[in-house]
């Protein structure tokens, strides 16, 4: 069963994935942007281990004191056993002073290790953020590139080809419908005034007929 839903899942993730890499193909920019999310998290990882790091090399620090501090102790005791002719006390303080040093010297140099290892580390986190940060100049001047060219993509579809035109082509159709409208309502006006001054004249020429049979 286990093994069942373990192959669904690698199906369903490799089906995402290769969806995500088909839009991604389409747009390089959102890729290279995912890339810089990516870094910038494990540049974050990076810095929390670093400071892991240093509280290590602290602690080995505190370590190699303590270490140090109890061997001059020891060696204080084993010199008043020996004073006071206690030599099993004087062994005792001798033997434990021994481990002590002992002690005291891998810490010592588990702390300079540590230290060294502090200081590359930091020094590397120190090139991944400047390159990180120019990676995110290099991604901005590409989004600067890609948005001068949808700019020009949309200017060139907008003058050269359609949308001007069809605007262009419309305009002359208004402008024909418009004047064909006037000489319409010309025509119209110019032979209702003509009717209008054939009647005039009709009643004229009637009324001078009545005058004269008169």
């Amino acid at each position: 069963m286990t093994n069942l839903l373990e192959r669904i899942k690698n199906t369903v993730m490799a089906d995402l994935h290769e969806v995500l890499d088909k839009k991604e193909q389409k747009n390089p920019i959102s890729l290279l942007n995912q890339y810089l999310r990516e870094s910038e998290n494990e540049t974050k990882k990076v810095a929390g281990l670093i400071e892991r790091q240093y509280m290590l090399k602290e602690e080995f620090l505190k370590e190699w004191k303590q270490a140090d501090y109890l061997a001059d102790k020891r060696k204080k005791q084993a010199e008043v056993a020996k004073l006071a002719n206690e030599p099993a006390l004087h062994e005792m303080a001798i033997e434990e002073e021994a481990q002590y040093r002992e002690q005291a010297d891998k810490l010592r140099l588990a702390y300079e290790q540590a230290a060294n290892q502090l200081e590359e580390l930091e020094r590397k986190h120190r090139e991944m953020k400047l390159r990180l940060k120019d990676m995110n100049i290099k991604r901005l001047e590409l989004m600067g590139r890609e948005n001068v060219i949808k700019v020009n993509e949309k200017i060139h579809h907008v003058l050269d080809d359609s949308i001007m035109g069809k605007a262009a082509s419309r305009f002359d159709e208004t402008e024909r419908y418009m004047e064909h409208l006037e000489a319409r309502i010309n025509t119209g006006y110019e032979k209702s005034m003509f009717d209008a001054r054939i009647g005039q004249l009709e009643k004229k020429l009637k009324s001078q007929e009545i005058s004269v049979n008169e």
